[in-house]
C-alpha cells in the first residue's frame, strides 16, 4: 500500500500559461541526456550549443554546472510563443510538476499549485506514472563544468 498523499493520483493538465518557463529567476540544469538530445534537436555540436544557449550556474559545495540560460524577461533561452524544443525538452522540464520536492508532501503540492494553473486541473495522473516522473526527476544529474569540457573535447576530436 502507498503511504503518499497522492496514492490516488494526482490532477495536472497543464493550460499552456508558460509561468513555468519564465517570469522570475531559474535554473534548467541539463544533464548529458538533455545536451545530447538538444544538440541532435537543433543539428549543433556541443561547443556551438553551450556558446549559444547555455551559462554556468552555482551548484553544491561551490561547483558549477550547466544550465540553460535566461532571457531579459526571465523566460527561457528556448522560449517564444513556446518551446522551440518541445520534443527535445530537458528532462526537469518533462517532468514538471512531478519533482520530488513538489510531491514531498500535501502542502507542499498546493503551495506550489498557487502559482502554476494546471496543477490540481485536469487530467488525473496515477501514482506510477508520478512515481516515475519523480525517479527521472531526480535520477537526471547537471553536468559539471568539467565533464562538458571533455564532451567537447571528445567531439572535437572525433570530428577531426
Amino acid at each position: 500500500m502507498c503511504d503518499k498523499f497522492y496514492e490516488k493520483g494526482l490532477n495536472f493538465e497543464c493550460q499552456r500559461c508558460s509561468f513555468c518557463c519564465g517570469h522570475s529567476p531559474g535554473f534548467v540544469y541539463l544533464s548529458e541526456r538533455d545536451l545530447r538530445t538538444l544538440c541532435n534537436h537543433f543539428k549543433m555540436t556541443i561547443r556551438q550549443f553551450v556558446e549559444k544557449y547555455c551559462r554556468w550556474a552555482d551548484y553544491y559545495y561551490g561547483t558549477k554546472v550547466l544550465a540553460l540560460l535566461e532571457q531579459k524577461n526571465y523566460d527561457c533561452i528556448l522560449w517564444d510563443k513556446g518551446c522551440s524544443a518541445y520534443e527535445a525538452r530537458p528532462v526537469q522540464c518533462s517532468t514538471y510538476p512531478f519533482w520530488s520536492w513538489m510531491i514531498a508532501d500535501e502542502e507542499t503540492w498546493n503551495e506550489c499549485a498557487k502559482d502554476c494553473p494546471g496543477m490540481n486541473k485536469g487530467k488525473v495522473w496515477p501514482v506510477e506514472e508520478i512515481e516515475k516522473n519523480k525517479e527521472a526527476y531526480v535520477n537526471n544529474i547537471p553536468l559539471h563544468k568539467e565533464e562538458v569540457e571533455e564532451l567537447m573535447k571528445k567531439e572535437e576530436e572525433n570530428l577531426k
